[in-house]
Parts: C-alpha cells; sequence; structure tokens
C-alpha cells in the first residue's frame, strides 16, 4: 500500500452514488470502479483535494464535503467525504499518470434494512477481474 494520503467523494442522487470506470495501464489490464477521487498534494487539505479531484475527474463542482471516515484503498489510506454537488451532469475528464479513466455511471444503492435508517453501504472501490 502506498504511503500517499487519498480522499474520495460519495456523491448520491436518486438512491444512485457516482463511481468512476478506470483500467490499469499495467500488465494484466485489471479494470475496477471507484468513488471519484485521488492523491493530496503537499499543502493542501483532504477537502480540498476531494473538490479539485471530483472536478478534475468527474466536471462536478462540490458545494458541501463532510468528512465521513479513512477508509484502507489498495492505493494508500483515504478520507472518504459525503458530498453534495452542484447541478451537472458528470463528464469523464482528461486523466493525467495513474490509472486510464475508461467511464462512469451512477450505481444502485444497496436496500437498507428498516431497522437502519440514515446507513447506507457504499463500498469504496469495486474490482472486476478477467474471469480468464
Amino acid at each position: 500500500m502506498s504511503g500517499r494520503k487519498r480522499a474520495a467523494a460519495i456523491i448520491v442522487r436518486d438512491r444512485r452514488v457516482l463511481m468512476v470506470h478506470e483500467r490499469s495501464r499495467r500488465a494484466g489490464l485489471r479494470e475496477w470502479w471507484t468513488l471519484p477521487g485521488g492523491g493530496i498534494d503537499p499543502g493542501e487539505t483532504a477537502e480540498d483535494a476531494v473538490r479539485r479531484e471530483v472536478l478534475e475527474e468527474v466536471g462536478l463542482v462540490v458545494k458541501e464535503a463532510r468528512y465521513l471516515q479513512d477508509l484502507p484503498y489498495p492505493s494508500g489510506m483515504t478520507s472518504v467525504f459525503v458530498c453534495t454537488v452542484a447541478d451537472g451532469e458528470p463528464e469523464l475528464g482528461p486523466h493525467v499518470g495513474g490509472p486510464e479513466p475508461v467511464g462512469l455511471d451512477w450505481v444502485p444503492l444497496p436496500e437498507v434494512e428498516p431497522g437502519l435508517s440514515g446507513v447506507v453501504p457504499i463500498p469504496p472501490m469495486i474490482v472486476a477481474l478477467p474471469l480468464e
């Protein structure tokens, strides 16, 4: 796991969470779905990083970012924020270095038990491996 700290955004609309589809540029071409986000630059706060990364990766402006928790990602510990964004549709932005962005989608949230009101389990990363 990398030592670089990261930030990621949970953005929900109509009971769907925005996920970015990425592909490794290394041998094997593994693919995965992940929350919008990325590395925290030197001198940048985690909240500033999540705002910048959401704008760069999916073209949306974060209006509010509420810290949720730190989670381990394969690429490093990640500060996860629940974000509200300005109106507009997400668009995949150009990304320099790192994994290749290949798409984005609104993924339906899982149903939540009635007794767990207000708790929504959102996986920070969904990995897709070749079946061959």
